[in-house]
């Protein structure tokens, strides 16, 4: 009777050091089951930078890693940065076409993106007025839908064949969006590269890959100062 008892009192002891070693086990696995989906989280939670614009964006002539657009992206690869770049360039793109399609890249939030759009506009000699509002609507349909997203716009020059008092005033579109809508302003996207046959191709308006390198550092310091 008392065998009896004591194996049945060892069979309590056994049968609850056992599911205690159990309950602990899995209560460690589950830890290290978390914890590494939150690393992996971590990991693959990956910002993206939409460059949204026409066949100066799209890299027309070469190949699209070597447009301004890649550059950035081989800098933030260099630089360990955990930042995706989508190239959005469109070759004759106007700002209308920009703002029809927009809504196609927003499905996912951007955490910058570059507005560049108006220089097919103003080559074409389209209202002031209409290159205006639609680069507004394309900044108000950005921050409408994503509040935190940066916003930079690209100013854009153009040469005088409609003029130069069109000329003049398409080129204070820019900064007039830009103080309206208080979003970050590149002075001239392509400052140095302009009007210089040794840095654009043969129609004298798209950059080489000399001219996308020169591009890309007139950008690059406005991307930095975001992601630094």
């Amino acid at each position: 009777m008392k065998t009896s008892t004591s194996i049945s009192i060892f069979s309590l002891i056994f049968i609850t050091l056992f599911g205690f070693s159990c309950g602990e086990k899995k209560a460690k696995k589950e830890e290290v089951t978390t914890t590494e989906e939150t690393t992996a989280s971590v990991e693959t939670s990956t910002e993206t930078i939409l460059f949204f614009g026409n066949s100066l964006t799209a890299g027309y002539g070469i190949d699209k890693e070597d447009a301004f657009a890649g550059l950035v992206q081989q800098r933030i690869d260099s630089l360990g940065l955990n930042y995706r770049v989508i190239n959005g360039g469109l070759s004759g793109e106007t700002t209308a076409g920009g703002l029809s399609r927009l809504d196609w890249f927003l499905e996912d939030e951007p955490a910058i993106f570059v507005l560049e759009l108006g220089g097919n506009d103003g080559l074409r000699g389209i209202l002031l007025s209409e290159t205006k509002s639609n680069l507004e609507k394309i900044i108000d349909k950005v921050r409408a839908k994503y509040p935190n997203t940066h916003i930079i716009l690209a100013g854009m020059q153009i040469p005088p064949n409609m003029g130069q008092e069109y000329t003049n005033e398409f080129k204070e579109i820019y900064p007039t969006i830009a103080k309206e809508k208080n979003v970050t302003l590149i002075p001239f996207l392509l400052e140095g590269v302009a009007g210089d046959p040794s840095l654009n191709l043969p129609d004298g308006i798209h950059p080489t890959e000399e001219g996308h390198q020169i591009v890309f550092e007139t950008i690059w310091p406005f991307i930095e100062e975001l992601i630094k």
